[in-house]
């Protein structure tokens, strides 16, 4: 998966591409490559974040497919292998500022202590604002969860439970040059009310080019039923094409 991720950024590297979708742009994808490293006299330390995102839309639908994967190790320590895919989908959107939503997510993740993690669900979404340059959505919705969680070396924690899902998520641009983005979300089990998830995720992107921009992301995620989370700050590269 990685490999694939990675020649597609690189074709999409060389390819000439505009700001944004029209009447006539049906498909966006994009490629991002994040981290940061630290060596001192104590140790050395090193993070990855790689996202590959492909999206279809039309008048009536839109459907997007996102991949991440997180890769870091801390004085040679394995401290992040986390792997995130997600397919999800919207309709009716252009009727009005209501609309439907669809998710199917697939989780693993070293650093919040998940084997595997199966999330679907669907929902409704309300548009607060939208705009060219300005987004404000809210959504809500069930999900059904099934995971396999790691409790300790000897012990897994094998569970499906139905959770309620809200989403926060905006995006602002400034003259196609700055833009700002997020999507925030908070899962709680309906059955056990400690039982919940955080991912939150905002980027700050300068455009350098029409198809490349200069990243800083910024996500927080914790899974409270394994007491476990963590906040990943970083910097790279986006590469982007609408046709």
């Amino acid at each position: 998966m990685y490999r694939l991720m990675l020649l597609l950024g690189s074709i999409f590297w060389f390819t000439t591409v505009r700001a944004q979708f029209n009447d006539s742009t049906h498909y966006h994808t994009s490629y991002a490559s994040t981290g940061s490293i630290n060596r001192t006299n104590d140790g050395s330390s090193y993070l990855l974040n790689n996202a590959f995102k492909f999206n279809i839309k039309n008048k009536r639908t839109t459907l997007n497919f996102n991949n991440s994967w997180v890769y870091g190790r801390s004085n040679g320590n394995l401290t992040n292998n986390d792997f995130s895919s997600s397919l999800d989908f919207d309709l009716n959107k252009q009727k009005s500022h209501f609309y439907y939503w669809g998710l199917a997510n697939y989780n693993t993740s070293f650093s919040l202590k998940i084997n595997n993690q199966l999330l679907a669900g669907l929902g409704v979404a309300y548009n607060i604002l939208d705009k060219k340059n300005a987004m404000v959505n809210v959504s809500d919705g069930a999900l059904y969860d099934l995971s396999n969680l790691y409790i300790s070396s000897t012990e897994n924690d094998v569970y499906d439970t139905y959770r309620n899902s809200f989403r926060l998520n905006f995006r602002f641009a400034v003259r196609d040059l700055f833009v700002i983005d997020g999507n925030n979300f908070l899962q709680n089990s309906v059955e056990t009310k400690s039982d919940y998830i955080i991912r939150s995720t905002t980027n700050l992107s300068f455009k350098l080019r029409k198809w490349l921009a200069f990243t800083t992301s910024f996500n927080y995620n914790r899974v409270n039923r394994t007491h476990s989370e963590n906040v990943l700050l970083n910097y790279g590269l986006t590469m982007e094409k609408y046709f």
